[in-house]
């Protein structure tokens, strides 16, 4: 059946901008093209190819390429032609056709086409991270309809978010990688389609993206007033602390600060007195997801339900939120907190209709009470919530013997905290003193970055501090988080090993929401199980980007409402 051709496509509602639209609302249209903008990363680099699970990649590689729809960041979940002029959707979302713009080409010279689709899709699938596979379950068929033309077919009409997100996906040139070994890692430096190109790499250390003058689509709306520096540069530290002295004597440019203390107390010295750096806090509207203590539920130790809840007691937020925080975080109750969709009040019944169809499978508190992570007083003195703890773990088969907590068989509890931040060590250890009060031993083992990234692809480990971010439209990618099929396939992001058949059914529900209310709905029943299941020891977030920057750049009045938008920035004149 025909359909008309748009210009872009919103996950639920109407878009915000026309089809005339000129420019996003949060850009300035007349940002001046020039200078530098040195960014600090973590560890180390061994490759340029984000799309596997083997190697460690550069940041900045999403800047070498483009993809068919660019999303807007004032809006939920609503995505514009890009490397596609037009697109064509069934009323049902059963399937979605893409018009390729004539001028798109590849940094090469060669132009963008259907093919180049077909094949992008076709690799991912079947050489990509295990990721692709479930991200983008139900695609049926990929198809050029001419160079130009290319139509996604999927296999139901109930996963309305997969035409959005078939949209957002770079893509590649056949004619580069059709001859190479796409799943090996590698500093080969990439053909792309997008506004930058690698200029220089010194390997594990310095990566330098320029701005390409001859960029294809730099006054397309969904471009314009961004990609304003000529160069980006990303420079390697091994560790937070080594990199802000960086900062501050002046080796880079921009930073992002994610640890509270050094934010209290670490931005300080003559460039803030005299003006020379600026501080900012930017609020925005991001879900923050849910970060904590994850543990591995393969371990035999962490399969009962009432032991990862003890444990829970043994994390003393508020202590450690006034001692070590400086009182800067808010106490993450919720997989997606800072959001409508985060489950805080009582089920509704929307909710509860939803809940019906699992509710002998998941834990009878989904329906009766509002989850809390265990609070103190602050003092530091926890011993009601240990009390508590204790008589939890006795219930699932353990017992103190000589002050150490054993199970039926005389094993002692241990078990290893895997970090590859340092700084977390302090965050750690308080919570390490109160397990010990419980007979429960833990160690600390900080690894590199590489290590690190290999023993959480093959779930090596015990408890890891790790964050599962949310979006404002959660959906495909929740499969990846917390559906059986993702927990014995490596690389996956299902770290906890759940396979629980009520929670992938519930992430089915959120998958095939058909509009916005029933989408938050969704989310907060899933949010429930999750939350009764005690995978996760909650940690804290924060909503506002903590900032700090040389001052000689400038960036739009109007911030964007769900990113920080810094490819809006330019550099003073």
């Amino acid at each position: 059946m025909a359909t008309e051709s748009r210009h872009g496509i919103a996950m639920h509602g109407t878009l915000k901008y026309p089809a005339d639209f000129q420019h996003f609302d949060y850009v300035n249209p007349e940002a001046p093209k020039g200078g530098q903008l040195r960014e600090a990363s973590i560890g180390t680099f061994d490759s340029l190819n984000p799309f596997i699970i083997k190697g460690t990649v550069a940041d900045g590689t999403s800047l070498i390429y483009d993809t068919l729809l660019g999303r807007a960041l004032d809006e939920p979940f609503s995505l514009y032609g890009l490397l596609a002029e037009h697109l064509r959707v069934a009323d049902d979302r059963s399937w979605i056709e893409f018009d390729l713009r004539p001028e798109a080409r590849f940094s090469d010279g060669q132009p963008v086409t259907a093919q180049d689709v077909v094949f992008t899709f076709n690799t991912l699938l079947e050489k990509g991270s295990p990721f692709f596979k479930s991200y983008y379950a139900g695609i049926n068929e990929i198809k050029a309809l001419s160079d130009r033309s290319v139509r996604f077919e999927f296999s139901g009409s109930t996963n309305r978010e997969l035409p959005l997100i078939v949209g957002e996906i770079p893509i590649l040139p056949r004619h580069y990688w059709q001859n190479r070994d796409f799943e090996s890692p590698s500093l080969e430096v990439p053909v792309g389609s997008g506004p930058y190109a690698v200029s220089h790499i010194d390997p594990g250390r310095t990566i330098i993206y320029k701005r390409r003058a001859d960029y294809w689509g730099s006054e397309l709306p969904v471009n314009r007033g961004r990609f304003n520096f000529d160069q980006r540069q990303f420079d390697y530290y091994r560790d937070s602390t080594v990199a802000l002295e960086a900062f501050k004597a002046g080796e880079y440019d921009f930073r992002s600060e994610h640890a509270s203390k050094a934010w209290a107390t670490g931005y300080t010295g003559a460039p803030f007195e005299d003006g020379r750096i600026r501080k900012e806090e930017i609020t925005h509207g991001n879900p923050r997801g849910m970060q904590g203590f994850i543990m591995n539920t393969r371990r035999t130790k962490f399969e009962d339900k009432r032991v990862r809840e003890a444990l829970t007691y043994a994390f003393d937020f508020e202590w450690t939120n006034k001692n070590l925080f400086y009182g800067a975080y808010t106490r993450s109750n919720s997989y997606f907190s800072n959001s409508d969709m985060a489950a805080n009040e009582l089920p509704s019944p929307e909710e509860l209709a939803i809940l019906e169809p699992v509710r002998d499978q998941v834990p009878p508190e989904v329906f009766t009470q509002v989850y809390k992570a265990p609070s103190t007083d602050g003092s530091g003195r926890n011993r009601q919530q240990l009390r508590t703890a204790l008589r939890l773990l006795q219930q699932a088969g353990w017992t103190l013997e000589g002050g150490k907590l054993v199970n039926a068989a005389g094993e002692p509890f241990h078990f290893e905290i895997l970090l590859v931040q340092k700084e977390f060590e302090r965050v750690v250890s308080p919570f390490i003193r109160n397990l010990e009060r419980l007979g429960i031993s833990a160690d600390i083992r900080i690894v590199d970055v590489s290590q690190y990234i290999n023993r959480l692809r093959q779930f090596d480990f015990d408890m890891v501090v790790y964050g599962f971010g949310q979006s404002s439209s959660p959906g495909n990618e929740q499969r990846d988080y917390w559906h059986s099929e993702a927990a014995q396939l490596p690389g996956s992001r299902n770290l906890i090993g759940i396979q629980d058949p009520a929670i992938d059914y519930l992430v089915e529900q959120l998958i095939a929401a058909p509009d916005r209310e029933q989408l938050v709905y969704r989310a907060r029943a899933l949010d429930r199980v999750l939350q009764w299941n005690h995978f996760v020891i909650p940690h804290y977030h924060i909503s506002a980007w903590r900032i700090a920057y040389w001052d000689k750049f400038e960036h739009p009045k109007i911030s964007p409402t769900y990113d920080l938008g810094l490819d809006t920035w330019w550099m003073k004149p």
